[in-house]
């Protein structure tokens, strides 16, 4: 019992192993690669074509092989929208607030404001110019639309040290909140001079900003003021584009188009070949032949002359589904697209594939298999100290798409692996001895 058990054991541990074995005759495609730069790592971005090629639309099935036959390490990085910070300079009005000299309070404010919102003029009940003080200045920020980040103050006097002030914001003029505080700096010694003009704001939006000086004494008269703001600003992820495709036109007025796989598309263009063409659209698709159609995207697709030029709709968004099918119904109301039978392209997003690059060229691609299960490690683990600087400087590799067929074919034949089948036969057969060893069990008589 204990003999077959073990053989037991051993056929199913061999079988593993030669079940983890991949080979690139396994798969369907096997593209090229030409590698450019010192690796070892390599940067490859996916053509459409490669997508085409694979089994799965998560590209699990995709591998790299070295000359000797070997998987490569890799891992995958699908495209991601980007954000980033813009920053704008901006040059702003001012106005000085005075106070009285001896009292030292917050002059009051009377404003009149255009239609648009900006101050024109400001007034206040202002002390007599022998008594009053420059207490502080009041910046006009109503043309600013963005949080606030920094503010750069200038002044020509000879006014030296620090100067400390508190900085309030409002939207109204009447009601203020605080911003903190801040000081200005300038220091001379031995012929060189260090000025600090800029303050940093809380990135917050308001209309106007109030400086106050907490000694108005010593402070400085300002002669430029300008206000910074930033904004962020988002890219949508990097997409790649397939051929125009020719559509199928269907009995019942549909165009369609087939895929050769399911692909969780982003996006898709209509070529309008003739110019003055306004077309009211629909589209719905299906991930296979048995699903229902749904409907995926409407729109209005224009080419129109306008201000001398033309304005153009191609491009729908869609809701990235996987998708097959797709069909596309034209109202007529609107002229149809043309005589010509159209064509569409597809979008899906854009994947790149970083590979370790261990033994000998050549280097291949390989995809089309559909029992393969993802092998891609997280990219932290295949670059260590991985960031998306270094991601940028890695050496380029590229995939010749030319062997990929415009028709998905069925697997190569490949020779008869008589290491796998005897592995299965051993496997079996100790099954079956396990099997009659215990009907024998069962049937021996009990002990008296």
């Amino acid at each position: 019992m204990k003999i077959f058990a073990t053989v037991l054991a051993v056929g199913l541990s061999l079988l593993s192993s030669v079940q983890a074995e991949e080979r690139p005759q396994d798969y369907r495609q096997l593209l090229p690669l030409t590698l450019e730069g010192e690796g070892p790592w390599y940067r490859l971005e996916l053509p459409m074509a490669v997508h085409y090629a694979a089994q799965h639309a998560d590209l699990r099935d995709l591998r790299i092989f070295n000359g000797a036959g070997q998987a490569q390490a890799y891992a995958l990085l699908p495209g991601q929208s980007e954000s980033r910070d813009q920053e704008q300079e901006h040059g702003v009005r001012w106005f000085p607030l005075y106070a009285d000299a001896q009292q030292g309070d917050v002059p009051r404010l009377r404003v009149q404001r255009s239609s648009d919102g900006t101050l024109i003029e400001l007034s206040g009940e202002e002390p007599a110019p022998a008594e009053r003080q420059l207490r502080g200045w009041l910046f006009d920020a109503s043309a600013i639309d963005a949080p606030l980040v920094r503010m750069s103050l200038g002044w020509n006097g000879v006014e030296e040290g620090f100067q400390h002030f508190t900085i309030e914001a409002s939207d109204d003029l009447q009601h203020w909140r605080g911003w903190g505080e801040g000081q200005v700096a300038r220091l001379s010694f031995a012929g060189d001079r260090i000025d600090q003009r800029q303050v940093e704001l809380p990135a917050r939006t308001a209309r106007y900003i109030r400086l106050l000086w907490s000694s108005p004494r010593q402070a400085p008269e300002l002669d430029a003021v300008t206000l910074r703001s930033r904004r962020q600003a988002s890219s949508p992820a990097p997409l790649i584009w397939s051929e125009p495709m020719p559509a199928q036109a269907m009995s019942d007025g549909h165009y369609q188009w087939q895929l050769p796989q399911a692909l969780v598309l982003q996006r898709l263009r209509i070529n309008l070949e003739e110019p003055n063409t306004l077309a009211p659209v629909r589209f719905e698709a299906r991930a296979a032949e048995k699903d229902r159609w749904r409907a995926l995207a409407s729109g209005v697709l224009y080419r129109l002359p306008q201000d001398g030029g033309e304005a153009r709709q191609d491009e729908l968004p869609l809701p990235a589904w996987p998708v097959r099918q797709v069909r596309m119904k034209v109202d007529a109301r609107g002229g149809g697209l043309g005589q010509q039978t159209p064509t569409a392209s597809f979008a899906v997003r854009a994947t790149q594939v970083v590979f370790l690059a261990r033994g000998e060229p050549p280097y291949r691609l390989a995809t089309g298999r559909a029992a393969a299960a993802s092998a891609a490690l997280p990219v932290g683990t295949l670059i260590p100290g991985y960031s998306t600087e270094r991601l940028a400087s890695l050496a380029l590799a590229r995939v010749d798409v030319s062997a990929v067929p415009s028709e998905v074919n069925a697997p190569a034949s490949v020779a008869t692996d008589w290491k796998r089948w005897g592995l299965w036969a051993v496997l079996l057969l100790g099954v079956v001895l396990l099997a009659a060893m215990a009907a024998s069990l069962l049937r021996r008589p009990e002990k008296g």
